[in-house]
C-alpha cells in the first residue's frame, strides 16, 4: 500500500471512529449511526485489503457495469471484459501466476531448480500444443526503489535484533533460537551489503490473457471460464500458483494493453490476489 493510500485510509477510519464514539450525541439515532459507522469501517478495510472479494459483490448487487474503453464493458461479475461486435460477444479474462519476490544474484538456485529450468521449454511447447485456443502470456518487470528496499531490510533486521536482545536477556535463553536469529540477521546483512555494492532488485508480475466468443454474453463467459480452467490445469506443470483475476484488477490488466503502468501501480497489482 502506498503512502497516499495509507493517509486516505487513516483519515477516513479516524472520521468513522470519531462518529462511532460520539454516536450518543445524535440522540435516538445514535445506535443506528454507530452501526452504520462500524459497517463503513469494515467495508473500507475490506476494499483496501480484499477488494477482489467485495468489489464483485458490490457490482453484482447493484448491477454495475464498468466501461474501461469505448465498445467494451466489465459486467457486474467483475471477472472479464466484454465486447459486442456484429452479433457476437467476446469475453476476455485473466489469470495470474506467482508474483515472485526478487532473489539476490548471489543466492543461487539449487540443482532441482536448474533441472526445472532445463525442462521449461518442453513444458511450454506442450502447453501451447494442448491449449487449443490462443492465449497471451505477459511478464512485466519493474526496478525496485533501492532506498525503500534497503529500509525494509534494515527494518526487518532491527526487529530480529530486538528479538535477539530479548532472548539473550531472558532467564532461560534458548541457544537454538539465538543461533536461528543470528543466521537470519546474517542473511539480511549480506543482502544490505549487496545493495550497497550496486545490485538493484527487479520484481516481475506475470499474467495470462485469453478471449472466448459466444452468441450471448453468458455463452461467451462460460466458454471463457472453461478456457481459463484449462489453462490453469496446463500451467500446473510449472508448479505455479495460478488464480483467476476478479475485481478492480481486471480493469488494470485491460488498460495494460494500451499503456504500461507506473512502478507504484505495478508494485500494488496482485498484492492481495497472489
Amino acid at each position: 500500500m502506498d503512502e497516499q493510500t495509507m493517509i486516505y485510509l487513516g483519515l477516513t477510519m479516524l472520521i468513522l471512529v470519531l462518529l462511532i464514539v460520539n454516536a450518543s450525541a445524535f440522540g435516538v439515532f445514535g445506535f443506528a449511526i454507530a452501526i452504520l459507522g462500524l459497517l463503513g469501517a469494515i467495508v473500507i478495510l475490506v476494499l483496501n485489503y480484499a477488494d477482489f472479494i467485495l468489489f464483485p459483490v458490490i457490482t453484482g448487487i447493484f448491477g454495475i457495469k464498468i466501461t474501461p474503453a469505448k465498445g467494451y464493458y466489465i459486467p457486474k461479475s467483475s471477472s472479464s471484459v466484454i465486447k459486442y461486435v456484429n452479433g457476437l460477444y467476446y469475453a476476455t479474462g485473466y489469470l495470474t501466476a506467482n508474483v515472485y519476490s526478487y532473489v539476490f544474484a548471489a543466492e543461487s538456485i539449487d540443482q532441482t531448480e536448474e533441472q526445472k529450468l532445463g525442462e521449461a521449454p518442453d513444458k511450454w511447447e506442450r502447453i501451447v500444443m494442448n491449449a487449443g485456443f490462443p492465449f497471451r502470456f505477459n511478464i512485466l518487470s519493474v526496478a525496485e526503489d533501492v532506498q525503500r528496499y534497503r529500509e525494509e531490510l534494515e527494518g526487518a533486521r532491527g526487529t530480529l535484533e530486538f528479538k535477539l536482545s530479548k532472548e539473550e536477556s531472558s532467564s532461560q535463553p534458548s541457544q537454538l533460537t539465538i543461533d536461528d536469529l543470528n543466521k537470519k540477521m546474517g542473511i539480511l546483512d549480506a543482502r544490505i551489503n549487496r545493495l550497497s555494492a550496486g545490485e538493484r532488485p527487479v520484481d516481475a508480475v506475470m499474467y495470462i490473457e485469453t478471449t472466448a466468443v459466444g452468441v450471448s454474453e453468458k455463452e461467451a463467459q462460460d466458454s471463457l471460464s472453461n478456457q481459463l480452467a484449462h489453462l490453469q490445469t496446463l500451467f500446473n506443470s510449472f508448479d505455479l500458483s495460478i488464480n483467476r483475476v476478479v475485481g478492480r484488477e481486471v480493469y488494470n490488466l485491460f488498460t495494460f494493453n494500451y499503456s504500461l503502468p507506473d512502478s507504484d501501480l505495478l508494485g500494488q497489482t496482485f498484492s492481495t490476489q497472489k
